[in-house]
């Protein structure tokens, strides 16, 4: 149970510290290395200032500033609970998602949600 109680701890401090510092206050945290050297943004971008939103209640805000982000969290959550009922039973984690399709096609959604995100026609995804 280690682990997953480690993971909890650090997502919780990581949360707590994004949601006392807020992201939108330029100096409190380092811009992305992509946006700073292409001007496009990256999968992650907006991902601090979604995490405060959340954080303070603000899901609409959440989603419009990272819509992929946003909807994964409860693909992690999932298999966070995966992964400590896996280990509290003493047993592999089974998800059902270790498939060599699953992986590629969550790739596929990141990659083309980068590409879209920074076309004029997907302003919408961008943070």
């Amino acid at each position: 149970m280690a682990g997953p109680l480690a993971v909890l701890a650090a997502g919780a401090v990581g949360v707590a510290l994004v949601a006392a510092v807020d992201p939108n206050e330029a100096g409190h945290y380092p811009t992305c290395p992509f946006l700073a050297l292409t001007g496009w943004a990256c999968p992650g971008c907006g991902g601090l200032r979604m995490t405060h939103a959340l954080a303070h209640g603000r899901l609409v805000e959440a989603f419009g500033l990272n819509p992929l982000a946003f909807a994964l969290i409860p693909l992690a959550a999932y298999l966070w609970v995966a992964w400590t009922v896996a280990a509290a039973r003493g047993t592999p984690v089974r998800t059902g998602l270790g498939a060599r399709w699953a992986v590629w096609a969550l790739t596929g959604t990141i990659l083309v949600f980068w590409i879209v995100r920074n076309l004029p026609f997907g302003q919408a995804l961008a943070p």
